[in-house]
């Protein structure tokens, strides 16, 4: 959970201020509880409508439907609605700790002065938390199809892959931009651009310290869903078989350097930035340093990630929307 503030440079110390207050002393009137659970089932509802978020949900319950990961970040409808403010409270206490917290600050501000007032500010707060029980996610490969009173169908995929502290994560990096990562990547130009069959195709790349995934996106008319798998499925192969080129892993490498110096340029992008790699790694990384292991990415390396890690017999697939059950049988069967 992340509580942030953008403030003028003179205002940052009233900016740590509220939000220590924020983190430091939660109270919960009765009527603040009750409010805010309907406000959260009413964000539950919006998110029902959008199945373009939905389905990421939906694929999330049934890759990993016995581990956290496998839960909607919002909850659901009966979590929400049972909810006590017992139970709110007793979260707080065990997480909101010190052994917790994390502070990240960029942007025109002395470190000294920072590290004074979060000593001041935060000091107080107890150092240890209860040591709770992790266990490892496990990527179940899957296929399901949703029905849903809507134009469109919808189509997720999802092949496993580096971890956020895998020695080859920036391999991942340039796997996902020549998959889907841009409007050069293999499937936008082959499976909008040329055969002009969707409005709207990504891959996007999914770390956390113990698991990773590459997930990929497509919505169209039913008429085209068939054709669309197909075609996507052609170029996972192709990519899978022959790997990257030189001159596309230069191309890719350009483009994700550049979207990480874009991003540095932004504050609070920076701030977050700072802030995950506290949280995973324990200190901090220039962009310099980034862009140095990217740079190391070679043609081979690439090919040595899609071995071990590119099997798309483990793929996860969901496909929902207008006429999904009407390719159920398809679907199920459709050789990945």
């Amino acid at each position: 959970t992340c509580y942030h503030a953008l403030v003028l440079k003179d205002h940052w110390i009233k900016g740590m201020e509220v939000l220590s207050d924020l983190v430091s002393n939660m109270s919960l009137a009765r009527n603040d509880f009750q409010l805010e659970k309907s406000v959260i089932l009413q964000e539950i509802a919006m998110g029902d409508d959008s199945l373009e978020e939905q389905i990421y949900d939906e694929y999330f319950v049934r890759a990993m439907p016995k581990h956290p990961l496998g839960k909607p970040i919002l909850g659901n409808v009966k979590a929400i609605s049972e909810m006590t403010q017992k139970q709110i409270m007793s979260y707080y206490r065990e997480k909101y700790c010190g052994q917790n917290l994390i502070v990240s600050a960029t942007g025109n501000i002395d470190h000294e002065e920072l590290v004074m007032a979060v000593q001041k500010l935060l000091g107080h707060k107890p150092k240890t938390r209860k040591k709770s029980k992790r266990t490892k996610p496990r990527h179940h490969k899957f296929r399901d199809v949703i029905e849903k009173p809507v134009e469109q169908l919808h189509l997720l995929l999802g092949i496993p892959g580096a971890t956020f502290k895998d020695r080859m994560r920036f391999e991942a990096f340039i796997v996902n931009a020549l998959l889907g990562g841009g409007m050069t990547s293999k499937l936008y130009q082959s499976v909008r651009e040329k055969k002009g069959l969707v409005y709207t195709i990504y891959s996007s790349l999914n770390t956390f310290d113990d698991f990773g995934l590459i997930n990929i996106y497509a919505a169209c008319e039913k008429k085209n869903m068939k054709q669309v798998i197909r075609s996507l499925m052609t170029e996972l192969r192709r990519v899978k078989r022959e790997g990257i080129t030189e001159s596309d892993l230069e191309l890719f490498k350009t483009q994700v350097t550049g979207s990480l110096l874009l991003g540095a340029d932004d504050i609070e992008n920076s701030m977050q930035s700072i802030g995950v790699n506290e949280m995973v790694f324990e200190k901090y990384k220039p962009v310099d340093d980034i862009i140095a292991e990217i740079d190391k990415v070679t043609v081979k390396s690439v090919s040595e990630y899609l071995k071990k890690y590119f099997d798309l017999r483990e793929m996860g697939a969901i496909l929902m929307g207008g006429g999904a059950e009407e390719l159920k049988d398809w679907f199920m069967d459709i050789e990945f």
